[in-house]
């Protein structure tokens, strides 16, 4: 892949503002399946609004929207702060300053059984974050659209729960951080009962 600088994208789009920002961040697996829908979504007039997607090491190239492969660390700050709408996969990494700017991401996790990801700890992690009003959850790639044209709905809604609840960025973050450390926890036990499932039947 090219350097974290260097913007791979269809004519000047990487200058353009986009209105939805999709985002499938660094993962060395191909994210297509979401990059394939939201390039749909564009053509078949569903998505009218301006999109730009980063599309990391996707085979597919995207026909109907600008995109980059990889973004500098500046510049996909300034895409997710101008963005109506941000669509991301499940990683932390992408989620994370979403979620400490205050908005509300829509969230599509990566799943193992297409070859997207090692495992489904996004899966895991995307459900608690739903579960405590932190993101709009997109698990079947199909519901994109809809959750897209919803969003200021769904989003007023989330948005005024955080507040009603008073709680703060600093509590946000730390909520966010504990629900990792668990995600994180969960994945270590299951390796290890995994080794030892192993061990045993080879005794």
């Amino acid at each position: 892949m090219a350097g974290a600088e260097k913007v791979l994208s269809q004519g000047q789009a990487d200058r353009t503002t986009p209105v939805i920002f999709v985002t499938v961040g660094t993962d060395e697996h191909p994210f297509d399946r979401l990059i394939r829908e939201v390039d749909s979504l564009k053509e078949r007039g569903i998505i009218r609004e301006e999109v730009f997607i980063q599309i990391g090491f996707a085979r597919y190239r995207p026909a109907h929207c600008p995109f980059a492969e990889v973004l500098g660390f500046g510049e996909m700050r300034e895409k997710t702060k101008e963005a109506r709408i941000v669509v991301t996969h499940g990683g932390p990494g992408s989620i994370m300053p979403v979620l400490y700017s205050g908005r509300v991401p829509v969230v599509v996790p990566r799943r193992k059984r297409y070859g997207e990801v090692v495992d489904d700890h996004q899966v895991s992690f995307a459900r608690k974050l739903e579960k405590e009003g932190r993101i709009i959850l997109v698990e079947a790639i199909e519901d994109l659209g809809a959750a897209i044209e919803a969003y200021e709905t769904r989003a007023r809604e989330l948005t005024s729960r955080i507040k009603r609840d008073r709680i703060s960025a600093e509590e946000n973050l730390s909520r966010f951080v504990q629900a990792l450390e668990a995600i994180l926890l969960d994945v270590v036990q299951k390796k290890k009962s995994r080794r030892l499932r192993s061990g045993a039947g080879k005794e």
